[in-house]
């Protein structure tokens, strides 16, 4: 009989018994499982979701497309989840060699001497005499080794099915990290912009307090008036001037943060920010489309649904450890005293091992109900993740309304309380009403400026965070993979 037909109905039957896989193959959770309503419950766009890879642009600011596109490449966080990445890809590489035949090759040289009856007397030149053995031979060896792993349940490949999710989830991961740094670097650049607004209008109000304060002193040296105006006048300014620090110290913060934000010294961009910009306007309206279409921007549901994938992979893996594990190992290796005839003589084994589990305590039956319970845990997880990014949404695109409508409001109140202001100044001026009424006039204009910018940095913020929660800012279309090192 041939030796070899063994061998060769041993890997034969191996590799029949190697396409049974154990454990629940993974199935995609529907919307109903999900809870995945048709649509928001709030007013909005449903149009179909237009292109969000760079929302940013759509504000038409170059400055904040700028640190924008700084952040995306410098970000210290992006750098870290880009790093986590490549680690989960190599995971999946090792995950992969597995499945292959692992061989580890050897040589070795030896060389010998006749110690007793095989050595000569020589006598040096300084007339020393010593014995100097004389060599009896060479040999050379080369070795092969090879170990192969058979997954006759799939454990093997349930290894390699959760490592592949769990790569893709670090490349969601990644995304997630991308699109959060993205939108606080536009939500700190709009807070500069409003705190320098805020800086503007206080400095204004300042300058129109002094003026009243020095009208005030000039009506109560005439006799006109009771020192009570010049002391109202005085308190109120310094009340504004209160202000201006506190301010100073937000926009001082908020430009530090776009620096760190940026992998730069938190004073780093002041030059750049220093002249004053307006607080940038997106646009007036944007379509959210509907609940199933955030689903499939939003990077962190995509993690969470791979995670889910992983952790069902891995009730495979503990449970093909129920059934019996097949081992295959041989080696080869060819040894000669002349390094020409080395391949003249051949020698090899092959051995075949099979291993089953017999008494553990219920350890690995404890592992498969644990993994099952990892498994169910990582579904809660994904509903949790769906409905949370349906929140953000309903959530953003109420506060963006509620802006909106502010900002309005706001609007007319700063047209008000300006005209208001303005005629009250002339009638105090004109000895027609009185300081306490300029004064209430002076601090509802101050208010609505302030009211005008807060609400148009709150509807930008809101504009931000409705591109966030729709999960703008990379590429849906594509899985996130690793940077290839060089």
């Amino acid at each position: 009989m041939d030796r070899k037909f063994p061998l060769t109905l041993m890997l034969i039957a191996s590799t029949a018994l190697a396409g049974c896989t154990v454990g629940p193959d993974y199935r995609p959770a529907t919307a109903t499982e999900l809870g995945v309503p048709d649509g928001y419950s709030v007013q909005a766009d449903a149009a179909a979701q237009a292109d969000l890879t760079r929302w940013w642009a759509s504000f038409d600011d170059p400055m904040l497309g700028q640190l924008v596109e700084q952040a995306r490449t410098s970000n210290l966080d992006i750098v870290q989840a880009v790093a986590r990445l490549r680690q989960a890809r190599e995971g999946l590489v090792q995950a992969r060699a597995d499945l292959l035949p692992s061989l580890s090759g050897s040589a070795g040289y030896n060389r010998s001497f006749d110690v007793v009856g095989g050595s000569s007397t020589v006598t040096l030149p300084d007339g020393t005499v010593t014995n100097i053995s004389r060599g009896s031979g060479d040999s050379f060896s080369l070795g092969l080794d090879t170990s192969y792993q058979v997954g006759l349940f799939g454990e093997v490949r349930r290894t390699v099915e959760a490592s592949g999710a769990q790569y893709a989830a670090s490349g969601y991961d990644y995304a997630t990290v991308l699109t959060s740094i993205q939108a606080e670097v536009a939500r700190n650049y709009v807070l500069a912009r409003l705190y320098q607004a805020q800086l503007d209008n206080a400095r204004q109000s300042l300058a129109i307090q002094d003026d009243n304060l020095e009208i005030a002193g000039f009506r109560v040296q005439a006799g006109l008036v009771s020192s009570l105006d010049a002391e109202q006048a005085r308190a109120q300014r310094a009340q504004t001037a209160a202000n201006i620090p506190t301010i100073e110290s937000n926009y001082n913060a908020a430009v530090s943060r776009l620096g760190v934000l940026t992998a730069q010294a938190p004073g780093a961009l002041k030059p750049q920010l220093a002249a004053v910009r307006s607080i940038p306007r997106g646009p007036e309206s944007i379509a959210v489309g509907i609940p199933a279409d955030t689903l499939r921007q939003r990077p962190d549901v995509r993690a969470a649904e791979r995670n889910l994938a992983a952790a069902t992979a891995q009730i495979g893996v503990a449970e093909a450890q129920l059934y019996p594990s097949l081992s295959l190992s041989g080696n080869f290796s060819a040894n000669s005293n002349v390094l020409g005839d080395i391949f003249d003589s051949i020698t090899g084994g092959l051995f075949a091992g099979l291993t089953q589990a017999i008494f553990n305590g219920g350890r690995l039956q404890a592992q498969v109900r644990s993994q099952e319970a990892a498994a169910e845990a990582s579904f809660a997880a994904y509903k949790q993740t769906v409905l949370v990014a349906l929140e953000d949404v309903e959530n953003a695109a109420v506060a963006l309304n509620a802006a909106r409508e502010r900002e309005r409001q706001f609007a007319i109140a700063l047209d008000a309380a300006n005209n208001s202001a303005l005629l009250s100044r002339l009638q105090y001026r004109s000895g027609l009403t009185d300081f306490t009424t300029l004064n209430t006039n002076e601090s509802a204009l101050l208010s609505a400026h302030n009211g005008l910018t807060s609400a148009q940095a709150d509807k930008a913020s809101a504009l931000v965070q409705l591109y966030l929660a729709l999960g703008g800012g990379w590429d849906a279309t594509t899985t996130p993979t690793a940077p290839e090192t060089e």
